[in-house]
């Protein structure tokens, strides 16, 4: 009789056929045996069913009923329902897994019962798969709070992270009704009911690319934001300083897409509600002692 697997690594993918052979096979190089690959065809209408195909006698391949799109969320929930491991993980289907990777944090979480996820450091690669640079610094640390978490979205739940199942049971699973920042709402849930972890390895390769999903739904992952945000108000209590702060992050960032478009009044009105909502920061950003980065 064939064994429960320990580990689930879900894969959502929708049209994927330049990089979806080659995430697949990072998924099953890996150190460690006991798991199982599940990619779900979110509509594909491109080449990637057939390339997955080849693969069918070594993962599991699901569909929603009549192959529809829904979206990575419903895609990443219908992978979480088709399984009963005690670990799940999930990978985009255009990044990459390092060999150790699932081996390394499996170890760490077994030996440390009291955390429920843990992540790891991991590199920016171009389209062609040349590295750009680390993900954390040096100076990264994690200290397992909700309102750092909330305030900052500095972990990148689909790729770098494994978490315990009754976690996943715990936070409830993807917002299907989200179809970008979906990630950092269920991490800022797992947050809240769950004590989180780092391992300063690099362990996963995140593709830059400009068809990624990160960058084609810039506007409406920072809309969604404030989704996101009134609901963490509603269901815990965060600290003021951190609802306002994640408020101007949320305002900067739209400010920075309104520019990118064009529409500079709207870019305006949103840069200055974020100095409104946190002046300290602005003036950080203002005099340069503070790094701006693109919204995508």
């Amino acid at each position: 009789m064939k064994l429960r697997p320990k580990v689930t690594v879900i894969i959502p993918c929708y049209n994927r056929e330049s990089y979806i052979a080659e995430t697949v096979e990072s998924v099953l190089t890996q150190t460690y045996s006991n798991m199982e690959l599940v990619v779900v065809d979110d509509g594909c209408t491109d080449n990637s069913r057939k390339i997955l195909e080849r693969y069918k006698d070594r993962i599991r391949i699901l569909e929603h009923s009549g192959r529809l799109n829904k979206g990575q969320s419903a895609a990443l929930n219908l992978g979480i329902r088709s399984t009963a491991s005690d670990y799940v993980a999930f990978l985009d289907s255009d990044d990459l897994f390092v060999r150790e990777k699932i081996e390394k944090q499996v170890q760490f979480l077994e030996s440390n019962p009291e955390f429920g996820l843990v992540y790891s450091n991991g590199y920016f690669i171009h389209e062609n798969g040349r590295r750009i640079s680390r993900i954390y610094d040096g100076y990264h640390r994690e200290d397992s709070d909700p309102n750092r978490v909330l305030l900052d979205c500095y972990f990148s739940l689909p790729t770098n992270a494994l978490v315990r199942r009754e976690v996943l049971s715990k936070a409830g699973y993807f917002d299907e009704s989200f179809r970008s920042a979906q990630d950092h709402d269920l991490a800022i849930r797992i947050a809240e009911v769950a004590k989180i972890a780092y391992l300063d390895e690099a362990l996963f390769f995140y593709r830059r690319h400009k068809d990624s999903i990160s960058h084609r739904n810039a506007m409406l992952r920072w809309k969604n934001g404030f989704k996101i945000l009134k609901k963490a108000r509603l269901r815990y209590n965060y600290r003021l300083i951190t609802l306002t702060g994640r408020l101007a992050v949320l305002c900067f960032r739209l400010s920075q897409c309104y520019k990118e478009e064009g529409r500079y009044i709207k870019s305006l009105f949103f840069f200055v509600v974020s100095g409104i909502c946190d002046p300290l920061r602005a003036f950080g950003v203002l005099v340069g002692r503070e790094k701006i980065t693109g919204p995508h």
